[in-house]
């Protein structure tokens, strides 16, 4: 069924994350109005669970909420949060004639005008599930705002674990939960289109070699943001299998990146450096451990970031230039990591009480089914002048920004954001102009 209900905007911003942000704001700034569609319940992506950012050690949420608040207050930008793209083409046979998107939005069956955020539906809800915005470390309630600091604040319901006992019903003051909301489709308009659709981590339950997900002290680089996180699962770094404080703690670098038969033959870029920011974080909250990286290369290659490499060094971070072939379960809940030193001394094994895998980065977005985008072999979206102007696609009127276009850190994708912005308002301009 095709939607009726069309908005019109000057430019569309897929993807609500640190790039999706920036462009949004350097847009409204110059009084183009702005949608951001956003696929997750709040806006902020990947950047606003991170505890730190390299090399600065600065607050990532420091960072990120003033953009979030001044992109929901701005008078140009408009949030379209949990809604979720189905096409997005030209409008109509010509190109001239702008972007056309169809969006579902998913129901959050909280009514949104209603909702004053008071969280009450939340404290009452007898349901507890995985926080996944905790990287599944804690438990969350089966309708719950998905963090303190969530743009917008209100809660989601998860519709395939509520018993439907009817406590948030009778708790909400204003009426709002409606277990009868239904998704609802509409059609956006605008002349261009930027994709800041970020990227995701290859899954460690995919990664046979290091244990298929199955050994408990085995994460991810992401769980551990959590868990540095001054607002994480434990408030403190522990182990996930029992609670304790590890005494050892390895990373494994290149887990998935420059892999072929993990299909990801690319080097992710940032794996390196948010390894060692991460172990000097550990380094400052667990004094007494041991803390190894084991890797192939490293690669540091932003300014200032030989320095902070050479400053974790000299706090104590061990480096092991090592290829690790396996992990397997050890005693009393450790991980048993086997791996071939470079320097040609042969394999060796050790016991560590906590293993942090540095997983490839992968695309966020498939736009084969939704978008005619062209895709470069890395799957990402190419940039068809990479050197003089990567934000340009082989679409006319639509651009690309961030991790959307391959595995960039921040400050890249801030800049990068930037520009696809101003490549944007170029475009709107010059389309004036011919009219």
């Amino acid at each position: 069924m095709v939607s009726t209900h069309i908005k019109n905007f000057d430019t569309l911003v897929v993807g609500g994350g640190i790039a999706g942000l920036q462009t949004a704001l350097d847009l409204g700034d110059q009084g183009y109005r702005v949608a951001v569609v956003e696929k997750d319940a709040s806006i902020g992506g990947k950047m606003i669970r991170l505890s730190k950012v390299f090399p600065t050690l600065d607050c990532a949420s420091c960072i990120t909420t003033p953009k979030m608040s001044a992109v929901a207050h701005h008078e140009n930008i408009t949030l379209f949060t949990y809604c979720e793209l189905n096409s997005l083409d030209h409008d109509g046979s010509g190109e001239s004639q702008g972007i056309k998107a169809l969006i579902t939005q998913n129901p959050r069956y909280v009514d949104p005008i209603k909702c004053i955020g008071c969280r009450q539906c939340e404290y009452v809800c007898p349901v507890h599930i995985p926080d996944m915005e905790q990287g599944g470390l804690s438990a969350t309630k089966a309708i719950s705002i998905p963090f303190s600091n969530a743009i917008p604040q209100l809660p989601i319901m998860d519709i395939e674990n509520c018993m439907l006992c009817g406590q948030c019903e009778k708790a909400c003051p204003t009426n709002a939960i409606d277990y009868f909301q239904k998704p609802e489709e509409f059609t956006i308009t605008a002349k261009t289109a930027v994709i800041t659709t970020g990227f995701d981590l290859l899954a460690v339950k995919d990664n046979v070699q290091y244990g298929n997900g199955r050994i408990p002290n085995v994460i991810d680089s992401l769980q551990m943001e959590r868990l540095l996180a001054p607002h994480g699962p434990y408030n403190r770094v522990l182990r996930p299998s029992d609670g304790m404080e590890p005494d050892s703690i390895a990373y494994v670098q290149c887990a998935g990146s420059r892999d072929k038969s993990m299909g990801v033959s690319y080097c992710s870029r940032v794996c390196c450096m948010y390894a060692i920011k991460q172990a000097m974080l550990l380094s400052g909250s667990l004094p007494l451990a041991d803390i190894i990286i084991y890797y192939m290369d490293i690669r540091a290659f932003g300014k200032g970031y030989e320095q902070f490499y050479q400053n974790a060094k000299a706090m104590g971070i061990e480096f092991v230039k090592a290829k690790v072939a396996r992990i397997d379960k050890g005693e009393n809940g450790s991980a048993q990591v086997r791996y071939e030193l470079q320097d040609g001394s042969g394999i060796a094994t050790t016991d560590h009480d906590l293993v942090v895998l540095s997983m490839g980065m992968v695309p966020g977005w498939n736009p084969e089914p939704i978008c005619p985008v062209s895709k470069d072999s890395d799957q990402f979206i190419t940039s068809i002048k990479p050197k003089i102007s990567p934000v340009l696609t082989n679409m006319d009127g639509l651009f690309v920004a961030g991790a959307a276009a391959g595995p960039k850190d921040i400050v890249d994708t801030i800049t990068e954001s930037g520009s696809a912005a101003m490549e944007a308002a170029k475009f709107m301009s010059k389309s004036l102009m011919e009219n």
